[in-house]
């Protein structure tokens, strides 16, 4: 049994008029904006929910984790409602299920220093020790899902008594992002009408929306400041330093679904959609990642751009003029440290090589870092047809037949387990 203070004085000094009006704002920003994401939100947990949870962690809930319940019981389905860390919003059985691990993690770590449900008869040097990783009376409210990391709140009685931290796999529990859930969720309200205010930054970490959800999305502008539309093309002393283009084999292999999974619903696009328009957007997309990367001041590349927008097919070798500009642009960025110009450069090699749907996805990949836009943008390129509501699963591409994509894996697979496709 963990033997815990449970506040007093403290519960009558806090307040939820934070969480609540926060919450408004979180709610009335998403009906508008993100309305796939709102309709995710879960109705409000019950009370007896919540007391059944505290009994079964032997843990009195912190009342603004308790107000924020009694709001959403959580979030579910794609789409779901994410906090700017990326972590989902956890209704009770998630805080139960996540907290109940930690835990258990928890008492493998520190299974030397004695009994973990024990822990106030630790020595205060254990005890500080424990409560850097995981302490028995955080609670975890937000989860990333892929690993063990979250939000967490701190239930102990004292001056951090409902300190927002958050869990990270391999190095424990931090503090210092909010002094209570009210005023994180206040951060939260305010980040998300600053997006839509005129006020957000073209760059940074933003909220973006995207089919009807929200996405919190990073992403930098390159700094093409090197390099000029005058420099010489290598001469022939120098071509024999230059790293050769990786050009794809004779015949191509076909793209694996997995490169489109950061697409997410787009990747249904790309994958359907006829070959020759996902060339088009190949191409329109190459331009942005080459005027964002200064790629495009060197004239052979613009050149190329040109042609391929006309319809023309773009030469490329390693000895020819665009080949050998790529080249120049691949070692010197490798010298600067520049990746973004050097994934340019490389993806172009892509583009020329007449593979539209690897470079419609390595191009994504490069400009994830680079726009907040870029799924508005690869839409636009593509045509803007209508989206799906969600990224496709297995049974789509076990069912797809496009020889530019290799489905072989998820075909074979429903095929031994005899699922329809």
């Amino acid at each position: 049994m963990i033997a815990l203070s449970v506040p007093g004085s403290n519960v009558g000094r806090m307040t939820t008029d934070l969480v609540e009006d926060s919450w408004d704002r979180i709610d009335g920003w998403l009906r508008t904006h993100a309305p796939r994401t709102f309709a995710a939100l879960a109705s409000p947990a019950t009370d007896d929910e919540i007391r059944a949870a505290e009994e079964k962690l032997r843990l009195r809930f912190h009342p603004e984790l308790v107000a924020s319940l009694r709001r959403h019981n959580g979030a579910q389905g794609w789409g779901a409602f994410r906090f700017p860390t990326h972590d989902r919003l956890l209704g009770v059985q998630g805080i139960v299920e996540a907290t109940e691990f930690l835990r258990h993690v928890a008492a493998d770590v520190y299974d030397d220093y004695g009994d973990y449900d024990a822990y106030e008869e630790w020595d205060e040097e254990d005890q500080e020790a424990a409560a850097s990783y995981w302490h028995p009376a955080y609670l975890k409210f937000g989860d990333y899902e892929s690993t063990a990391d979250g939000l967490a709140i701190d239930c102990r009685a004292g001056d951090s008594y409902g300190a927002i931290g958050r869990f990270f796999d391999e190095g424990g529990t931090t503090f210092g992002r909010a002094d209570s859930l009210g005023e994180y969720l206040a951060d939260v309200a305010d980040r998300l009408e600053r997006s839509t205010s005129g006020d957000a930054p073209a760059a940074g970490e933003c909220a973006v929306t995207f089919n009807g959800r929200l996405i919190w999305e990073t992403a930098y502008p390159a700094h093409p400041g090197w390099g000029s539309a005058d420099d010489p093309l290598p001469g022939d002393a120098d071509v024999a330093g230059l790293p050769p283009l990786d050009l794809p084999a004779c015949p191509p292999q076909p793209l694996r679904p997995g490169c489109l999974f950061g697409l997410e619903e787009l990747a249904t696009l790309v994958a359907t959609l006829p070959r020759e328009r996902i060339a088009v957007a190949a191409w329109r997309q190459m331009r942005r990642l080459a005027v964002e990367t200064g790629l495009a001041r060197y004239p052979e590349v613009t050149a190329a751009l040109d042609a391929a927008q006309r319809g023309e097919t773009v030469e490329l070798r390693q000895d020819n003029a665009l080949g050998l500009r790529l080249r120049s642009v691949i070692a010197q960025a490798g010298e600067r440290r520049d990746n973004h110009r050097r994934w340019a450069a490389q993806t172009m090699v892509v583009a020329a090589c007449g593979l539209p749907h690897h470079a419609v996805a390595d191009i994504a990949t490069a400009r994830h870092h680079l726009s907040l836009t870029w799924r508005d943008d690869l839409l636009a390129d593509l045509g803007a047809p209508p989206l799906p509501p969600s990224p496709p699963g297995d049974a789509f591409w076990a069912a797809l037949r496009n020889p530019d994509i290799d489905t072989a894996h998820y075909a074979a697979g429903h095929a031994e387990w005899g699922d329809p496709v």
